[in-house]
């Protein structure tokens, strides 16, 4: 009776991810400020978030909730994807795990519709790293951005 085994183990290898339930809404990019830039290879990432954010981090204080921190992923000369982490009071219940506090991941199609076919998982658990900077790779960028 190994045959339903190998199916369930054929299925989870097969079947494509999908994204996971969350919060996390597309914001309004004209208002918020581009930080930073980050080039991978040929993937060049345009950094944004609020100017609230920024101040927040420049004196020391956590980043307000309802904050969106936006990488606009760039491959040919083209927005790819958005890549959307956003915090919301009481968020990190929604997560058993508690892996980024309250903050929480979605990925975008250029349209801004919802990426469902990309999963946020890998993401958060390399975010976690970096607790103590408000889950951001970019933390020091924030901090320097004038």
């Amino acid at each position: 009776m190994r045959k339903p085994a190998i199916f369930a183990a054929y299925a989870v290898l097969t079947l494509p991810l999908q994204a996971e339930p969350n919060r996390v809404t597309f914001p309004p990019l004209e208002q918020l400020e581009h930080y930073t830039t980050v080039t991978r290879g040929d993937v060049t990432e345009h950094m944004l978030t609020s100017r609230a954010a920024i101040e927040a981090v420049k004196r020391g204080e956590p980043i307000p909730f309802g904050t969106h921190v936006v990488l606009v992923d760039h491959r040919d000369g083209q927005v790819y994807r958005y890549f959307v982490m956003q915090n919301g009071e009481g968020w990190g219940a929604d997560d058993p795990e508690g892996r980024t506090a309250d903050w929480q991941f979605q990925w975008f199609w250029p349209d801004r519709s919802i990426n469902m076919d990309e999963t946020t998982s890998r993401c958060q658990s390399c975010h976690q790293s970096r607790a103590d900077r408000e889950y951001l790779f970019t933390y020091n960028d924030l901090r320097r951005f004038e």
